[in-house]
């Protein structure tokens, strides 16, 4: 393979082929497709589809999270977005600083898994061990108890002496762990949150019980599918934000000892590529009519076009049969 089919592989699953995205069937799709993306392009820059690309249908001078603003194509592609997580047919996440994660349903509970808090019900407790700041516990309360509730009035529930950064890195704290998410969007009071088990149950229900080798297992295929190739430090790039780069390599050595994983040389590097990618290999098929002028013998190359007729089969004759010959002098 080289490396312009790649990328042409690449622009035809991450809807940058001038098939844009439409209609919110077309964004469920898309998302189900390539199992999660980032809205804006990510800077540094991240090996993953962009939902503002596919909406667009290319990725001609795509807009940043900081120029968002400017560009019709990123209002519009968050007002999709937006009705999809009102559907539940995606889950917002925080994966990288100041850029919208998105992960389709189907996956969800495989991402909760690796990075959920295992015991979402019960409120944070405060303490030198808590992960979690005094004004981040009280920010959970108030949205367990009133939610979904705006980041307008949670201010004003927890005092109007917190400024709002304090609040975004307390709201940060939560959503890290998918304590809460975000679940909707108006223009005169901007974002919505609600605790993530009262808005999906049983997304957290599953991703409850599955193991965090298992969820990392799942979602590094999901990925080398999306990819269609990749090399294997891309992967651990891609993950490293979430889990150490060496329970990546053991998630990928996993998937190989599976045989779900193969490798594909592109341009000179030997990448990774999901095995059901790959052509199968099939047996030709045994020749059972003659050989006529109507029905020719195929021409392989290096093979000579003659037809292989069986042996004749010779009796053999016995070791200590005297010839015919000197029987016939006797």
């Amino acid at each position: 393979m080289f490396d312009q089919q790649l990328q042409e592989l690449r622009r035809e699953k991450w809807r940058l082929n001038g098939q844009g995205l439409t209609t919110l069937e077309d964004a469920r799709l898309f998302l189900d497709s390539v199992g999660f993306c980032t809205l804006y392009p990510q800077r540094p820059a991240v090996l993953a589809p962009t939902f503002v690309g596919a909406f667009a249908g290319n990725d001609d001078k795509l807009p940043t999270w900081r120029m968002a603003f400017k560009d019709p194509r990123a209002r519009e592609a968050k007002d999709l977005m937006v009705r999809l997580l009102r559907e539940k047919a995606a889950y917002e996440t925080l994966v990288f600083p100041d850029n919208n994660f998105l992960v389709s349903a189907a996956v969800f509970p495989y991402f909760y898994g690796l990075v959920g808090d295992r015991n979402p019900r019960q409120a944070p407790k405060a303490g030198a061990r808590s992960e979690y700041s005094p004004l981040a516990i009280d920010a959970f309360l108030i949205v367990q108890k009133h939610g979904p509730i705006s980041k307008q009035r949670l201010q004003e529930s927890l005092g109007g002496d917190i400024s709002e950064a304090a609040l975004d890195r307390a709201l940060d704290e939560l959503w890290a762990k998918l304590r809460i998410t975000r679940v909707d969007y108006k223009q005169d009071e901007g974002v919505f949150w609600d605790v993530l088990f009262r808005w999906s149950p049983q997304a957290v229900k599953e991703g409850i019980h599955l193991s965090v080798p298992e969820s990392l297992t799942a979602l590094v295929s999901k990925y080398i599918d999306c990819m269609q190739a990749v090399a294997q430090e891309d992967v651990e790039n891609f993950f490293s934000p979430l889990v150490g780069r060496a329970k990546v390599r053991d998630a990928v050595n996993a998937l190989q000892a599976g045989r779900e994983l193969g490798f594909v040389h592109v341009g000179g590097r030997v990448m990774l590529q999901a095995a059901e990618l790959r052509l199968a290999y099939k047996p030709r098929a045994k020749r059972t009519e003659p050989w006529t002028e109507e029905n020719p013998p195929e021409v392989r190359p290096g093979k000579p076009l003659v037809e292989h007729r069986p042996r004749r089969r010779v009796a053999r004759q016995a070791r200590h049969s005297p010839p015919t010959q000197d029987r016939g002098r006797e």
